[in-house]
């Protein structure tokens, strides 16, 4: 089995034990959003705009307890069982 977990707002939680819990773009289970390629925001060019810039990170969206959180991809990692 595998568990996603994330640092939300500096907790780590496991994402799997919400029901509810989203991830990534097209807002799927943790487990299922990892198996499937673990979409996350991150340009290929980025506009010399935003490099310096904290919209311009990279990031992945997740819905975590009644809860939307944008956060770096660095904060996520995956434990099997």
């Amino acid at each position: 089995m595998k568990k996603v977990y994330a640092c939300l707002i500096g907790n780590w939680v496991c994402l799997n034990d919400d029901p509810e819990c989203v991830i990534g773009t097209h807002r799927q289970s943790p487990v299922i959003w990892f198996e499937e390629g673990a979409d996350i925001y991150a340009p290929t060019s980025r506009n010399p705009e935003y490099v310096d810039k904290y919209t311009g990170l990279d990031y992945v969206n997740v819905y975590y307890l009644g809860k939307d959180y944008r956060i770096n991809p660095i904060f996520i990692q995956i434990v099997t069982e």
